[in-house]
């Protein structure tokens, strides 16, 4: 009877486990912060690290970090390449032993166009799941407010992208004039924008972007509801103001990428892969348990 009793604890948490998927790790999960953040913040990155530490245990999270420090990281965010900043962390991924059966993915605001950016360009390790917080993927028209103590950076960005964000030392030397989407001069962005163009398929059909992006089980889409900092927040949800002006903006379905199906959306769309999630609150502003309860999910 002492060797049953001993043994029908063990067989329930065995049971439990195959049922429940207790002691299996969820997949890898990979987090990209936004602009004026780092890797390892413990108000942002840091603080996100850890709940889904506590909450999926055993899972391996990186948290990207680009440069030799978190000061660099957040400089980074401002002056380095986005392209290069792509191929970085495709390196770092490809490199990552933890990540090669497959990772999912989180990025936070400009993030999480750069993580689509490395799901289009570089398929292996693959990614399984997009999950874009608050991620500009028509850019931006506009930094009405900045992050944190940033605001003389974005200052200087502002008068910097009024005075010429497609010349080329703006475009190869600052990040957001990388994804800055003038509707005015639709002409001058799609042929001088050196990232966002580019990974939205504005200059041309690159096959292998669409296949890499399809690939993806879901993307997910997160708008902030309340948002302030981005210019548009339909953008968030891959919208974007309608071509010639910049007041009225147009849903992605309403956009020739969707209806042209230049990157896979529509066909994305149509299969379910797609997901609009829209949350109350200013930019980047949730709560654990929205994150819990939303995000998670998408992680096991």
């Amino acid at each position: 009877m002492a060797t049953l009793g001993a043994a029908v604890p063990l067989l329930l948490l065995l049971l439990l486990g195959l049922g429940l998927g207790l002691g299996r790790a969820a997949p890898p999960v990979v987090l990209w912060h936004g602009m004026g953040d780092s890797c390892c913040n413990p108000r942002s990155m840091g603080y996100i690290r850890g709940v889904l530490q506590r909450r999926l245990p055993g899972t391996y999270v990186l948290a990207l970090r680009l440069g030799a420090s978190p000061l660099q990281d957040v400089e980074n965010s401002f002056f380095m390449n986005a392209n290069d900043q792509v191929r970085e962390v495709c390196s770092q991924l490809a490199k990552d032993p933890h990540l090669k059966g497959g990772y999912n993915a989180i990025g936070f605001s400009q993030g999480g166009q750069f993580l689509r950016a490395v799901a289009q360009r570089c398929p292996s390790p693959p990614m399984f799941n997009l999950i874009s917080v608050g991620g500009q993927h028509q850019g931006v028209y506009g930094f009405p407010r900045c992050p944190g103590e940033s605001s003389h950076i974005c200052d200087w960005i502002r008068k910097t992208l009024d005075l010429g964000a497609y010349t080329q030392a703006v475009q190869e030397h600052l990040v957001q004039a990388e994804y800055w989407h003038d509707p005015l001069r639709e002409e001058d962005y799609r042929k001088n924008s050196v990232f966002l163009a580019d990974i939205n398929q504005e200059r041309g059909i690159n096959e292998t972007y669409k296949k890499n992006l399809m690939a993806l089980k879901k993307f997910v889409m997160v708008k902030f509801l309340n948002d302030t900092m981005v210019d548009p927040p339909i953008s968030e949800w891959f919208g974007f103001y309608k071509s010639g002006q910049a007041k009225e903006t147009v849903p992605l379905r309403e956009t020739p990428l969707y209806t042209e199906d230049r990157l896979g959306l529509q066909e994305m769309d149509k299969a379910g892969k797609l997901v609009f999630l829209g949350v109350d609150g200013d930019h980047l502003q949730f709560s654990e348990e929205w994150f819990c309860t939303t995000i998670l999910p998408f992680l096991q």
